[in-house]
């Protein structure tokens, strides 16, 4: 007797929506707290940052991670070892392409996105995550 497992099928536009709509909340959480942001998606082949932002005089790379419940852990869990390792890889190729004048600190942030449906999202801003 052969198993089936159920496929799910997922919804993209409504994914890719929750996606924006969290990057959207993000960079205005940022915003109000003191951050100038500095660029948003950015893109090259080996990958995309959702934000790069200045904190004073650090520069501060951003992973957004947004989610409808946390049935399968919060957001920021998604970002691990992996995750991280290509984040500071795709942060030097910003810095290749865009290296601001004068010496500047590093920063990597996680910010967290909960946005259940009847509830006000939840942001949480991890500083320094990795």
């Amino acid at each position: 007797m052969a198993l089936c497992r159920r496929r799910e099928v997922v919804d993209m536009r409504s994914t890719d929506e929750l996606g924006r709509y969290g990057e959207d909340l993000a960079a205005q959480h940022l915003t109000a707290a003191g951050l100038e942001v500095l660029d948003r998606n950015w893109r090259c082949r080996e990958g995309e940052l959702d934000i790069v932002a200045r904190d004073g005089a650090e520069l501060v790379f951003v992973e957004v991670k947004t989610r409808s419940g946390v049935g399968f852990g919060e957001p920021s869990e998604a970002v691990g070892p992996v995750k991280a390792r290509r984040i500071r890889q795709l942060a030097c190729r910003w810095l290749i392409d865009n290296r601001p004048a004068g010496d500047v600190g590093l920063r990597f942030d996680v910010v967290s996105i909960v946005r259940q449906r009847g509830y006000a999202p939840v942001v949480e801003h991890l500083r320094a995550a990795f």
